[in-house]
């Protein structure tokens, strides 16, 4: 046989194998597709129902109106996803009553199997990495909604603002609800035209039709769901540039008129202390910043990305949440949590930054702020119960995790030294910029960083069920 002859047997042989044809002529079944149900949660044990399994989103595009007069909130979300498994059917989190799903522009089969999960069946299995985009309609009243021991819609007849942690997506769209999965965020409120709204990222246009108005904010970095959030009503609004940064700040005019003058004096405060952390932790991760202050009485403050939210607090009192919540913007919204044991990461640095930054600006040193609470709560015996790398769900927003976790930071930098402490920290958010890490990966890092061994330092910290020794080893 010539070697031409060789050369095109050879290929025709390649082609065959490529078409799924046997040598003989006669076809062959191509590797066969197994497709099966993604999973109902994405793992995380504190909250087994918190996202899924099989999907990876990459944007939302959610598109809601709410009525003020009824409580009903309309919404249409587009999710662009992309299978990571061979799926046949998926699922997404949603409170909310459906009315339709579909994908790539067709109608498909859908249930709710229960009041989370909204199950999707495509009308053909999704192949591994394909990326498709899944349409739902839904409506109903999110105050109505109690899930998981949490009625999370804080509303009343002139205000709105959707915000809560670890949980608030399913509220009022379906997301992949949990930290792990990050997105792009495109969000458009319809509410009467009387009304603000407020949300994260940039504000792209307000657009008036008859008695209402639709307003679009999209961000450019992408979020975990729950730290999306929008703001409608009678706001007072601020904008500008500090240091080439966007700002934006509103504060509700159902507040008394000290009140809202207060709390806007603290708002635009934000630009100055983000500045300051940059200053201590590198660049800001986002595009803009700013912050809302709301009538309404959630009780706490909570990080939304780039534009925290706010009770009504004053200007001096109120300054220590703003630098909480802006260090946030680094630790738990750039760096997120892998899993929720590991929220001490998020609270932990928040709450050093808050002593950080009163040492800097004549307040006590962050030595003595850590000395005088270690003497004040040594036998404080809740205090050390809780393991903070594994709280448990129900303690995540305990004090321990908040005050400890910070206490801990400071004794680390007393440990390591000034120079390995602030290039942990500044290594940390630049090397987990946009992604998720765990307190092991926080742990190796320090090692590295420092040349240390730190495993008693953790443990006395963490996981011990006492008050620290004052000892070096656990820097004090």
């Amino acid at each position: 046989m010539s070697s031409r002859s060789r050369r095109l047997l050879a290929a025709l042989a390649v082609s065959a194998a490529v078409l799924g044809i046997a040598p003989g002529g006669v076809p062959v079944a191509a590797a066969p597709v197994s497709p099966a149900p993604g999973e109902r949660g994405i793992g995380d044990p504190y909250f087994p129902l918190d996202g899924n399994g099989g999907i990876d989103v990459r944007r939302y595009d959610v598109d809601v109106s709410y009525d003020f007069a009824t409580r009903e909130l309309r919404g249409t979300t587009r999710l662009r996803l992309r299978a990571t498994a061979d799926l046949s059917r998926f699922n997404l989190d949603l409170l909310l009553p459906v009315r339709a799903v579909r994908i790539d522009g067709r109608a498909v089969a859908w249930r709710k199997p229960g009041e989370h999960e909204l199950q999707v069946t495509p009308d053909r299995p999704l192949r591994r990495g394909e990326v498709v985009t899944v349409l739902v309609r839904y409506a109903g009243n999110p105050a109505a909604i109690a899930w998981g021991g949490e009625r999370n819609w804080l509303a009343d007849a002139g205000e709105v603002v959707a915000m809560n942690q670890p949980h608030m997506a399913p509220w009022w769209f379906p997301a992949n609800d949990h930290p792990r999965d990050k997105a792009l965020m495109d969000v458009s409120v319809t509410v009467p035209r009387d009304k603000r709204v407020v949300g994260n990222g940039r504000l792209v246009s307000r657009r008036v039709h008859g008695a209402r108005a639709t307003t679009r904010w999209r961000a450019s970095e992408p979020m975990a769901p729950y730290l999306a959030f929008f703001a409608a009503g009678r706001f007072q609004v601020a904008d500008g540039v500090h240091e080439g940064l966007p700002w934006y700040v509103a504060v509700s005019r159902a507040l008394p008129d000290a009140a809202q003058e207060r709390a806007m004096a603290l708002m635009r405060r934000t630009p100055a202390v983000v500045a300051w952390t940059e200053r201590q932790l590198g660049p800001y991760p986002f595009e803009s910043t700013g912050g809302v202050t709301t009538s309404l009485d959630p009780g706490f403050a909570l990080e939304n990305q780039t534009r925290p939210t706010y009770p009504s607090l004053d200007s001096a009192s109120g300054l220590p949440t703003v630098v909480h919540e802006v260090a946030h913007q680094w630790f738990g919204n750039s760096v997120s949590v892998r899993g929720w044991r590991d929220i001490w990461l998020n609270e932990g640095p928040a709450t050093f930054m808050e002593a950080r930054y009163d040492e800097t600006h004549g307040g006590v040193s962050a030595s003595r702020w850590l000395d005088t609470n270690l003497g004040a709560l040594a036998d404080y015996d809740y205090f050390w119960r809780i393991r903070l790398d594994d709280p448990g769900a129900d303690e995540i927003f305990s004090y321990p995790v908040y005050l400890r976790g910070g206490m801990a930071l400071q004794a680390l930098r007393q440990r390591v030294g000034e120079e390995d402490f602030w290039r942990l920290l500044r290594t940390w958010v630049r090397t987990h910029r946009g992604s998720v890490a765990s307190t092991g990966q926080f742990h190796a890092l320090a090692e590295q960083v420092s040349g240390e061994d730190l495993d008693g330092f953790f443990d006395a910290w963490l996981r011990a069920r006492q008050a620290p020794e004052r000892t070096a080893e656990n820097g004090l």
